[in-house]
């Protein structure tokens, strides 16, 4: 929501405990023309095209320097779209070495469906181990150890999940963002002429529900505690956020239920969580995480050798 870090310290001040600010193209552009967000209300969705409208990386590391009180900012990097794909590694490097100082953890989007060829990202192995490898060695100049996640589609098959959940432990990844629009919606009230004056693009918002949970249970079940799980997708109610949470979430996001509920959401959010966790007689959320898994909870032995941390480790403090 925050493209280009000018907000996240008025969004943190409502009542969200971290923005993931982007995405953030390494050279200014534009994105589509035209209508790029249409509501589609009786589903409580969002179209959107965006096309990764970006002030370019440069601007928002500027932004993202000063101090702030935001508890932390993600970042969250994409292919700037004028840029072949055989080079994409060079220009997400690029947007790395400028954001990295600035960032809590640094996310890439292989999966935004509108950006042409980019979702080929998620599923070639080669291109995506050359991808990661790259900004890996990028971050290694960074002040302080920097996060590195994926954010993938809800359009991949589950064998294609399994895949990259393997892929992202094998190249070392500290976590997966699951998931991202999708271009494949099914089961919408709207009707067919709203749907198809509403245009082409990523559907975001409550259709997405199922499909994100199917996504983060797959990977909890395939990765555990190895990789930190960030759900995002139809997640409306404290309800929601706390099945993800139970399901193996160690953070949840929201986007299009913001839009919808308004200023307030937040705080409601915060405060139903906090009467689901007083009723569940558990003593903190990180507790929860996993717990309704066959997997179990995480383990929640920081300093245990044999297991990865269940949150992000590396935070920056100004």
């Amino acid at each position: 929501m925050d493209k280009d870090g000018t907000w996240c310290e008025g969004l943190c001040a409502l009542g969200f405990g971290f923005v993931e600010v982007g995405t953030v193209t390494a050279c200014p552009q534009n994105g589509n023309s035209g209508r790029r967000i249409v509501r589609l209300a009786r589903d409580r969705a969002l179209v959107n095209r965006m096309g990764f409208p970006s002030s370019g990386a440069e601007a928002v590391a500027s932004r993202l320097a000063g101090p702030r009180r935001c508890p932390a900012v993600g970042v969250n990097v994409g292919k700037t779209g004028l840029v072949p794909l055989d080079d994409a590694g060079a220009d997400y490097r690029a947007s790395a070495r400028l954001l990295a100082p600035y960032a809590d953890y640094l996310v890439l989007n292989v999966s935004s469906p509108n950006t042409p060829g980019l979702r080929d990202l998620q599923a070639q192995s080669d291109r995506l181990a050359s991808l990661v490898n790259e900004v890996r060695e990028e971050l290694g100049a960074a002040p302080h150890p920097v996060p590195l996640l994926l954010k993938i589609g809800p359009d991949l098959q589950d064998s294609e999940i399994d895949a990259v959940a393997d892929q992202a432990i094998e190249l070392n990844l500290d976590g997966i963002v699951a998931v991202n629009t999708t271009v494949s919606p099914t089961g919408l009230r709207s009707d067919a002429k709203e749907v198809e004056l509403a245009g082409d693009g990523g559907l975001s918002g409550a259709p997405l529900k199922a499909r994100g949970l199917e996504v983060l249970e797959r990977l909890y079940e395939r990765a555990g505690h190895r990789l930190v799980l960030v759900s995002v997708g139809g997640i409306e109610s404290p309800e929601d956020a706390w099945q993800r949470i139970m399901a193996g979430a160690t953070l949840v996001q929201a986007y299009t239920a913001f839009v919808y509920g308004g200023p307030l959401w937040p705080y409601r959010m915060n405060r139903g969580l906090a009467r689901l966790l007083r009723d569940s007689g558990m003593p903190s959320l990180q507790m929860a995480i996993g717990a309704t898994s066959s997997r179990g909870p995480v383990d929640t032995d920081l300093t245990s050798p044999d297991s990865r941390k269940p949150v992000l480790a590396a935070t920056r403090h100004t």
